[in-house]
């Protein structure tokens, strides 16, 4: 069995305990992250319109690439640790959505946490990139709740009938 669990600043955590609790022990894992290009590209754009020109060796956005990079192997190495199990960590670079869809190409399994409103039940209980993720993906996904969830009543009322 193939699981990608993907690994999200604020949710992660719920991810992997979904992983380590719930896959067969001999699953193939893969932890999987997706940097996005936008602060990076705003700290180049910034420079280049602004502050940069004649000195490229002076670009932030080089930095924030470097630091944004830091931190998302830095993310996969204690969710790898927390998880306790053989995984594999993989650390995609451009809009989560497609990333994410096509990480998951011949995987068995998605894992993937609640990131949208979750004070309460349901669909804005998820943010945009993973309603997208959700709704495309060609395999089964295991959504789970980053804490506890909330209850029954928290759901909204329908609509008026007219």
């Amino acid at each position: 069995m193939d699981v990608v669990v993907w690994v999200v600043e604020g949710t992660w955590r719920a991810c992997v305990r979904a992983a380590r609790t719930l896959t067969p022990p001999d699953a193939n894992l893969v932890l999987l992250h997706v940097t996005a290009p936008d602060v990076p590209g705003a700290a180049h754009g910034a420079f280049a319109g602004l502050l940069g020109r004649g000195h490229p060796e002076h670009d932030p956005g080089d930095q924030v690439e470097e630091l944004a990079e830091a931190a998302a192997e830095h993310l996969l190495r204690v969710a790898a640790e927390e998880l306790g199990r053989p995984a594999t960590t993989v650390n995609r670079h451009g809009r989560a959505e497609g990333e994410v869809i096509a990480a998951v190409d011949g995987a068995d399994l998605l894992i993937v946490a609640r990131d949208g409103d979750r004070s309460r039940l349901g669909p804005k209980s998820l943010g945009p990139a993973t309603r997208f993720v959700v709704d495309h993906v060609p395999c089964p996904v295991l959504l789970v709740w980053p804490e506890q969830a909330p209850d029954l009543t928290s759901i909204p009322p329908p609509p008026p009938h007219r």
